[in-house]
């Protein structure tokens, strides 16, 4: 049996990979690491309330033991600056992460970026550059194993709605059209269901490359 710490659970993906693991039969207990309480009732859940994500030294002893860190926490860059974004997209997942390391040196651990990283770390688009840092310097940090997620496209599933207002209107209004991309093209579609399977089953079976794009993402659910 498998325990796992979900992060950004508050949030359209996160929330959709917290469901997953909790039905899954393979994974006994879910930590969920936030600075809000969940309004969810379930016993294999745990939650850590945490307000400074720059910092988990002093809650170091209740993030040991456990097998894979699903890293969901993530904010658009619109009206942010860049030292902003870098704080909330790269500082806040590398001080997770690091502590994570030094208390899990089996774990797993996955991070949801975006379609359109730049791995590079040198192009104009200011989030791709720090998404693609961020990839980066998680890869290079030596977790057992460590995936980047970029999905792309996103339809939410079991009831959830994005938090983002642009995200909503989307969703509420041009569903038709997400629709029928992914008709036309259905490896470019995933379902935050099919991220949490994904990446439950990279923590139990591994998978052949670190960056996983929406067909990597779809294949990995199966």
């Amino acid at each position: 049996m498998k325990k796992v710490i979900v992060t950004g659970a508050t949030g359209m993906v996160g929330k959709g990979v917290l469901l997953e693991c909790l039905d899954h039969p393979e994974i006994s207990e879910v930590l969920a690491v936030g600075r809000n309480h969940l309004e969810i009732d379930h016993p294999k859940l745990k939650q850590l309330i945490h307000k400074d994500f720059t910092n988990f030294s002093d809650v170091k002893n209740q993030l040991t033991g456990y097998d894979a860190c699903f890293y969901c926490l993530g904010i658009s860059s619109v009206g942010l600056k860049e030292e902003q974004y870098k704080k909330i997209s790269y500082e806040f997942t590398l001080a997770l992460a690091k502590i994570l390391l030094e208390n899990n040196l089996q774990m797993t651990f996955n991070y949801v970026s975006g379609q359109g990283t730049d791995s590079s770390e040198s192009g104009r688009v200011m989030w791709a550059r720090i998404k693609g840092k961020t990839e980066n310097d998680l890869l290079k940090l030596g977790f057992k194993q460590a995936f980047m997620f970029r999905p792309g496209i996103i339809i939410p599933l079991r009831g959830i709605k994005s938090r983002t207002k642009s995200y909503r209107f989307m969703y509420d209004y041009f569903m038709w059209l997400v629709k029928i991309v992914k008709a036309l093209s259905p490896n470019s579609v995933v379902s935050t269901t099919q991220i949490g399977q994904a990446m439950i089953n990279s923590m139990l079976r591994g998978f052949r490359q670190n960056v996983l794009k929406a067909k990597d993402i779809i294949e990995l659910s199966k």
